[in-house]
């Protein structure tokens, strides 16, 4: 196998072209939602390298997986390929994320305050995680007002960003680190 070259220079005039060859601008929506994905990937690859929990670095590669499915599927002109037809939208993938949720939850305190972000970085990088998952969702959400998106994806992510939440006080509690709780002074 040879080795392929990591630059082509082809978007050095700010475009790029998407799975099936269709060239947009690299500031198009679609960019912008694929992009999103990517940098949630990314994310989660730190929490990986924090969390030094078993069963999260298990979990975690099912996830990233499923990230990188999803982004091929929304960086391809469906006109042109039928990649997007490959897409495992499979709910045993958003019920996997419930059962981990219920899971973890079954052994953390009930909530009662609003947590705000910190703590152990392994947590702390969970709530950038889900900030991030919720902005995959709204970038997707606006491609689908411009294209077919399979409503799958947005509820697979919006359970993925309640994943990250119960993630972050998960981990919080595996490292005895205390959640900082948001007490208002209104």
């Amino acid at each position: 196998m040879q080795k392929s070259q990591i630059y082509t220079k082809a978007g050095d005039k700010g475009k790029t072209g998407l799975i099936g060859g269709t060239i947009v601008p690299k500031h198009h929506f679609r960019l912008e939602a694929y992009g999103t994905v990517d940098e949630l990937n990314a994310q989660i690859g730190l929490i990986r390298a924090f969390s030094g929990e078993n069963e999260t670095t298990e979990v975690l590669p099912r996830i990233q997986e499923q990230l990188f499915m999803i982004g091929a599927y929304l960086a391809t002109d469906d006109t042109i390929s039928e990649l997007r037809s490959k897409l495992n939208c499979d709910e045993a993938e958003i019920e996997f994320l419930e059962k981990e949720m219920d899971r973890m939850d079954a052994s953390l305190p009930p909530l009662k305050n609003f947590i705000l972000p910190g703590g152990h970085p392994s947590a702390a990088q969970c709530h950038i995680a889900r900030t991030v998952c919720r902005r995959a969702e709204r970038r997707i959400s606006q491609m689908a007002a411009e294209n077919k998106i399979d409503p799958w994806i947005l509820r697979y992510l919006n359970r993925l960003s309640d994943y990250f939440f119960i993630l972050s006080r998960f981990l919080a509690k595996h490292f005895d680190n205390d959640e900082i709780r948001w007490e208002p002074k209104l």
